[in-house]
């Protein structure tokens, strides 16, 4: 009789040892986004100075640009309007390139919180049957089931890797010494942010709070 339950306890045991296990990797996921999250804010918050200098650097050029400086008193200086021109270009390559650099802490950020999500993905994998399906969804006061949770993140990681592609290719896009490029940067950087995903992270980090603090 006693080895007849064997099987049964073993799986008993290896079922409370694996949901544990994986709530366990939820709770340090959704820590890794929330810590990530404030990275992300700040490497954003750094751009702005620079899209700042670019606008002035673009009013500069459209100013030059609707002049000729030979027809004023500054045109018995050979070459003026072109050397301006030279040195406000150059000025802005260098705020790309540092733009560029702020993108490398963007992409931080990404790879953070993919890497984390791909391993509570994986430990899911794992320990997925062992859990069982009912276990999985159920909810309670202070925890929301492991499939929203493991929904959310998929979500959260998918909105910063879209983000992030989206950054990099309109960097990429820019020619600084277009000055169409240059005047539209600022705005256009803006309205790459998407207000209601941002939103998400932050309601699905609130709804995980209590869980995340009580493991």
């Amino acid at each position: 009789r006693f080895r007849h339950h064997v099987p049964e306890i073993a799986c008993s045991f290896f079922w409370k040892s694996a949901l544990p296990q994986l709530q366990q990797g939820i709770q340090k996921c959704f820590k890794v986004v929330e810590l990530q999250r404030s990275a992300w804010s700040a490497a954003l918050g750094e751009c702005a100075p620079l899209l700042g200098s670019l606008d002035n650097l673009a009013e500069q050029l459209a100013a030059l640009d609707a002049v000729s400086l030979n027809r004023t008193a500054l045109g018995r200086f050979p070459g003026l309007q072109r050397r301006l021109q030279y040195k406000l270009l150059r000025a802005a390559d260098t705020l790309l390139l540092k733009l560029g650099e702020k993108l490398s802490a963007l992409q931080s950020v990404r790879d953070a919180i993919s890497n984390q999500v791909m391993a509570v993905f994986q430990l899911y994998e794992q320990n997925g049957d062992a859990v069982g399906l009912a276990a999985c969804v159920e909810r309670s006061a202070l925890s929301p089931s492991v499939a929203d949770m493991l929904e959310w993140l998929q979500d959260i990681d998918r909105f910063y890797r879209d983000q992030f592609l989206k950054r990099k290719l309109f960097l990429q896009s820019i020619k600084p010494d277009t000055s169409s490029d240059l005047q539209t940067i600022s705005q256009s950087w803006g309205a790459l942010s998407q207000p209601d995903r941002e939103g998400f992270v932050s309601d699905a980090l609130m709804k995980v709070s209590f869980f995340v603090d009580s493991y």
